[in-house]
C-alpha cells in the first residue's frame, strides 16, 4: 500500500500531530515507561496510554461508561431477548443461589448467533452454475430463478464485482450482490472468456478433490508410511525400549524406473531445513483467515500459517476444517498448523498433507490454552505429556520430507518454577524438529502478564543450533529490534501486534514509525473486504461472512492509537487509551471501542446490515465499555 499520507519517525524527529496546526515535540522513544508517573501537563497512571492533551475528551467516567454501554448494547437487546434459553442456563440462577460473578476476560459464549438461512429461499447451486440438479424435485433449495429475483434476492450493494473484474467470471452468478455488470436481462451470467482463461489458474480453490474427500470419509485412503511407523512404535513399546530407537527407522525404498535417486532413503537433516531470519505472522484462530493474511503479506509478512486445524476432523474429510488450509498465491512461505493428541492421527494427517496439500511446512500446536482442547490432551496439554509428544514428533518427522515446526508456550502453570519449555526445546533438536516458536506466557497466564523475554532468551540459547522464534507483546519496530538484539532469537512471530496494526511488518523492515493516515487505514479495510468477497463469496452468505470476520478484526484494530496523537513513542500493547478523538472524523470512528461504530464501518464497506443484526465480539476483552477519564 502506498505511503501517501503517512510519515516516518525516528526518536529524534518531531511531529505536528498530523493536523498541520500545532507542533509538539516528541519525548525520547527510549523513555522507560514503567518508571514514569507524571509528565508535565499529563496525568499518567499505569496502563494508560499518553495521549496529547489537545486530543483528550473531557468525559466523566460514569458518563462515558453509560454512553458506550448504551450504544453498543441497544441493538443487541432485542436479539438477546429472542435467543432461546437453554435448560442449563435457566437452572443456573435458581432462587436462593448467589449468581456467579461475570468474567471480564475470556470468550463471549452467550453472544447471539446469526440466524440460519431458509433453504427454500436460497437458489440451488446447480441452477446458479447452469447445471442439472442431481436431487431433482427432492432438492430443498429453490430452482425458480425469476421467483428468487423478485421475491427473495436482496438489493445489490454495488455495481462492481471484484470477482468479475479480476477473473472475468463470478461463480456466484445471479446470487451475486454486485452483479449489475455480469448479469444479463435474461438472468444469464456474463463471462469474459479471454480474461478468465488467463486468470483462472491463480484463483484460490478448494484444497481437496471430491475423490479424495470421499476416500477419507469412507476410510479408504492409504497411509503406508504412518502404518510402518506405528507398527514399529508398537514393537518398541512392547519391548520396553527407548523411543530414540525410532529415529533410526528407515523408510521402505519403492521400486522405481528411470533415474535412481536417494531421496526416498536419505532425509534432510533438521539443520538443512532451517529458515533464515524472517517475520512470521502467527496462526490465529478466527481472525487469522486468508483475507487477513493477504493484507499482512502486502505489508511485508514473510511467513504465514493456516488457522489451527484439528487432525481428526481433517482425516474425516470435514470440509469446514479443510477450508482453513486454503492458501493464496501470494503466500510464498506457507504452513499448516495441526492440533492433536495421539501419534496415529497426527502422523497420518502429516502424511496426507505431505502427499496432497501444497504446504511448505507443518506446525504442531502445543500452545493452545482452550479448555476443550486441553481436556482432550492436545494443545498446551502436550507440554505435560512428554512421552506422547515425542511419539507424535518422531512419527510426523518420519512420514514427511518438508520441515516440521512446533509452536509452544513457556509452560502450563502460572508459576515460573514449573515451566518446562527449555527442557522440551533441548529434546526437540534430537527428535527432528526444524524450528520452534515460543510464546512468552504460560497457559494459565493467558494475557494477564507481559511476555517473559528473559525466559525466551534462555530457551534460545538452549535451542541452538535449531532456530527459535520469539513471540509476545511486539507492537513497534523498537520492540522488534530490542527483542532480537537482547535475546538472540532467530526470528519474530507477531500475533496481536499484527491484528492491531498490520503495517507493523513494514515498520520493522524499514525501522520507522508509520503515522498512517485514516484514509490509508480505510483503504486497507476495503482491501480486506474485497479479499473476503473473493474468498467467502459475493452472494449474501459471503457478504455476511466477510462482515463477521471484518468486525472481529476491528475489535482488535480499534486499539491502535495514531502515532501523531501520542506524547511519546512507541505505543505499548498493554496500555489502554483515555477517551480521545482523532485528527478527523474517520480517524475518530476507526479508533472507537464501541461495537456499534464497528458495524457502521462495515456498512460503509459492505452495505447495510440485515434487519435484527447484532454483533458482540468473540473475546470479552475487546468489548470494554468502561472508559477511564
Amino acid at each position: 500500500m502506498a505511503d501517501d499520507g503517512g510519515k516516518g519517525f525516528s526518536p529524534s524527529e518531531t511531529t505536528n500531530g498530523g493536523d498541520n496546526s500545532q507542533s509538539d515535540t516528541l519525548v525520547e522513544t527510549k523513555l522507560d515507561l514503567e518508571s514514569v508517573s507524571l509528565v508535565p501537563g499529563v496525568k499518567l497512571r499505569p496502563g494508560v496510554a499518553p495521549i496529547k492533551t489537545q486530543y483528550l475528551k473531557k468525559v466523566s467516567k460514569s458518563a462515558a461508561s453509560k454512553v458506550s454501554s448504551d450504544e453498543s448494547k441497544a441493538s443487541c437487546n432485542e436479539a438477546e431477548k429472542k435467543r432461546p434459553v437453554c435448560e442449563d442456563e435457566s437452572d443456573n440462577n435458581k432462587a436462593g443461589e448467589p449468581s456467579k460473578k461475570k468474567k471480564k476476560r475470556g470468550m463471549n459464549k452467550a453472544r447471539p448467533r446469526a440466524a440460519k438461512l431458509d433453504f427454500s429461499q436460497q437458489l440451488c447451486t446447480s441452477v446458479v452454475k447452469g447445471e442439472l440438479c442431481a436431487y431433482g424435485e427432492n432438492c430443498r433449495y429453490l430452482h425458480d430463478i425469476e421467483k428468487y429475483v423478485t421475491d427473495h434476492k436482496l438489493p445489490d450493494i454495488g455495481e462492481t464485482c471484484v470477482n468479475f473484474e479480476k477473473y472475468g467470471k463470478c461463480i456466484y452468478g445471479i446470487t451475486c450482490r454486485y452483479g449489475k455488470k455480469h448479469i444479463s436481462q435474461n438472468y444469464e451470467n456474463i463471462v469474459n472468456e479471454e480474461l478468465y482463461k488467463e486468470t483462472a489458474p491463480s484463483m484460490t480453490r478448494t484444497v481437496l478433490s471430491k475423490e479424495l474427500t470421499f476416500s477419507l470419509r469412507k476410510k479408504q485412503y492409504k497411509f503406508p508410511k504412518a502404518d510402518t511407523f506405528l507398527a514399529q512404535l508398537a514393537k518398541v513399546k512392547a519391548e520396553g525400549k527407548e523411543y530414540s530407537e525410532l529415529g533410526s527407522l528407515q523408510r521402505p525404498c519403492p521400486k522405481s524406473t528411470g533415474a535412481i535417486t536417494d531421496e526416498d532413503v536419505i532425509k534432510l537433516r533438521p539443520q538443512e531445513k532451517k529458515k533464515a531470519y524472517k517475520l512470521y505472522l502467527a496462526p490465529l484462530t478466527t481472525v487469522g483467515n486468508l483475507p487477513f493474511r493477504r493484507v499482512c503479506k502486502q505489508f511485508g509478512a514473510d511467513i504465514t500459517c493456516s488457522e489451527m486445524a484439528m487432525c481428526t476432523k481433517l482425516l474425516q474429510g470435514s470440509m469446514s476444517e479443510w477450508a482453513l488450509l486454503k492458501r493464496h498465491s501470494s503466500e510464498d512461505i506457507f504452513g499448516a498448523q495441526l492440533c492433536g493428541s495421539f501419534p496415529d492421527s497426527m502422523s497420518k494427517c502429516a502424511e496426507l498433507l505431505q502427499n496432497d496439500v501444497p504446504v511448505d511446512f507443518v506446525d504442531i500446536n502445543i500452545g493452545c490454552p482452550i479448555d476443550l482442547v486441553f481436556k482432550q490432551g492436545a494443545g498446551s496439554a502436550l507440554m505435560g505429556r512428554m512421552g506422547k509428544f515425542e511419539q507424535i514428533v518422531r512419527g510426523m518427522n518420519y512420514v514427511m520430507d518438508i520441515p516440521l515446526t512446533v509452536k509452544m508456550r513457556t509452560g502450563i502453570s502460572d508459576k515460573k518454577t514449573s515451566w518446562n519449555a527449555h527442557k522440551l526445546i533441548s529434546n526437540l533438536k534430537t527428535w527432528g524438529v526444524s524450528l520452534a516458536t515460543l510464546h512468552g506466557r504460560s497457559r494459565e497466564q493467558r494475557y494477564t502478564r507481559l511476555a517473559d523475554w528473559e525466559y525466551i532468551s534462555e530457551c534460545a540459547k538452549a535451542a541452538a543450533p535449531m532456530p527459535l522464534f520469539g513471540n509476545g507483546d511486539i507492537l513497534s519496530y523498537e520492540d522488534a529490534v530490542l527483542r532480537r538484539e537482547q535475546t538472540g532469537v532467530s526470528g519474530l512471530m507477531i500475533a496481536r501486534g499484527a491484528l492491531i496494526k498490520p503495517w507493523i511488518f513494514t515498520e520493522i523492515k524499514e525501522n520507522r514509525h508509520w503515522d498512517i493516515s485514516s484514509n490509508e487505514r480505510f483503504d486497507m479495510l476495503q482491501d480486506f473486504a474485497n479479499f473476503g468477497l473473493e474468498h467467502w463469496g459475493s452472494d449474501t452468505m459471503g457478504v455476511e461472512n466477510t462482515r463477521r470476520f471484518l468486525l472481529e478484526w476491528l475489535s482488535f484494530q480499534c486499539r491502535y492509537i495514531p502515532t501523531g496523537l501520542l506524547e511519546w513513542l512507541p505505543q505499548r500493547i498493554n496500555e489502554k487509551p483515555p477517551p480521545y478523538f482523532g485528527r478527523n472524523d474517520l480517524e475518530t470512528l476507526l479508533s472507537s471501542g464501541n461495537s456499534a461504530d464497528w458495524v457502521k464501518i462495515s456498512e460503509m464497506l459492505l452495505g447495510p446490515v440485515p434487519s435484527g443484526f447484532c454483533f458482540i465480539p468473540k473475546h470479552k476483552s475487546n468489548s470494554y465499555t468502561e472508559t477511564e477519564g
